[in-house]
């Protein structure tokens, strides 16, 4: 894999940025300060993988990452029982503690990376490389490269593809690794891990269910492997992610007007609306170049990016003006400094969505809305 590959994004974004309205835009001077801290902070936080944690109701091995289903509660007729779901309510009993660690290591690499990037003081970099040993490389901490137990149901089952969700916090920490100065070892061991993942994300029956799904979903599987093969050099199914953001994604999933109607009819659908709208232009950022910018690129009736944009923004910049019920759970935790705002306003020379992305809280502290927002570090990504 040649860095560059990581870098087209950024040298597509840099090019417009020369010719339009954000030209002023200073990504590194907005964010030094706040990476820098971060980074600081985290150079004190040892590993924790997987291993450091296990539940009796997992029916994997100490190596498998387990989840539960968010929205599934004991049956009061049937305590005992299978779970029932509560669409948009999350139980807070559920086992959290594999999800809590790897988006702990989702907010550590890459604020080392970025910091990295700043600086080039080997600190960071060092320090992020013993995070990616323990949780890709090391015999006794590292993680099963596979989901077969994640979103689990009390009853039911033992493991759902709705559960490879979650590790769309694995995104970053792989854009992190492609440009950090890891040793050859390190650099190749996490490679092949994200390989292996890729491979049983495409084949297993649960990767499948889960590249099939009409939703955020569906949109995460797609995010999740063009990241994936970004980092390990893997251009054919870079070639497909792309593929089929054209002609399933986009098709499939946003109406005329640019909403996504699967999203507005859940419980949730302002912050469901805001997060495949971050997922959707995490993949477009992911996989444009010069020769294919997705950003620019619609359907013939108009849907893409630029009109999904356009449909979201005046709800993020005034969310009093929402049509639809507030969400039934951190309805006003929302929204943050999404990355589809700063993404699409370099992209799109739309110097009012950078305005609005600046205004916005960068580190939310709530860990539902942390889950949600698996883009925290934008050096990494312009």
């Amino acid at each position: 894999m040649d860095r560059r590959d990581f870098l087209g994004g950024a040298l597509l974004l840099s090019l417009r940025r020369k010719a339009g309205a954000a030209s002023s835009f200073d990504i590194v001077s907005i964010e030094r300060p706040r990476v820098l801290r971060l980074a600081a902070r985290y150079l004190n936080e040892p590993p924790v993988t997987v291993t450091a944690s296990f539940s009796p109701r997992s029916a994997g091995g100490r190596h498998d990452f387990f989840s539960e289903g968010d929205y599934w509660w004991p049956d009061p007729k049937n305590p005992g029982g299978p779970y029932i779901q509560r669409d948009g309510m999350s139980n807070p009993d559920n086992f959290v503690e594999h999800r809590r660690a790897m988006i702990r290591l989702s907010l550590i690499v890459p604020a080392l990376a970025a910091a990295y990037r700043i600086t080039r003081d080997r600190r960071y970099s060092e320090h992020a490389a013993r995070h990616l040993r323990a949780w890709f490389i090391d015999d006794a901490t590292r993680m099963n490269p596979n989901l077969q137990y994640a979103q689990a149901i009390h009853g039911r089952f033992t493991g759902r593809g709705i559960g490879i969700i979650d590790t769309l916090h694995l995104v970053e920490v792989a854009r992190a690794a492609g440009q950090l100065d890891l040793a050859a070892a390190d650099l190749g061991g996490v490679r092949e891990w994200f390989s292996e993942y890729v491979r049983w994300m495409t084949t297993h029956p649960y990767g499948i269910a889960e590249r099939d799904a009409k939703n955020n979903h569906g949109t995460c599987w797609v995010v999740q492997v063009a990241a994936f093969s970004q980092l390990t050099g893997d251009r054919d199914r870079m070639n497909y992610c792309r593929e089929r953001y054209r002609t399933v994604l986009v098709p499939g999933q946003e109406a005329s007007d640019g909403s996504f109607p699967l999203e507005l009819h859940r419980t949730k659908p302002y912050g469901y609306s805001l997060f495949n709208l971050d997922a959707m232009a995490i993949l477009v950022q992911t996989l444009s170049t010069r020769e294919d910018n997705l950003w620019k690129w619609g359907m013939p009736d108009g849907r893409g990016m630029a009109r999904a944009m356009a449909y979201m923004y005046p709800y993020i910049l005034d969310k009093s003006k929402w049509p639809l019920p507030p969400d039934v759970m951190y309805d006003k935790e929302w929204p943050v400094r999404q990355p589809s705002l700063l993404f699409a306003g370099l992209a799109l020379d739309r110097p009012e969505y950078l305005a609005l992305w600046r205004k916005l809280d960068p580190d939310p502290t709530v860990e539902e809305v942390i889950r949600n927002y698996p883009v925290r570090q934008p050096l990494l990504w312009v």
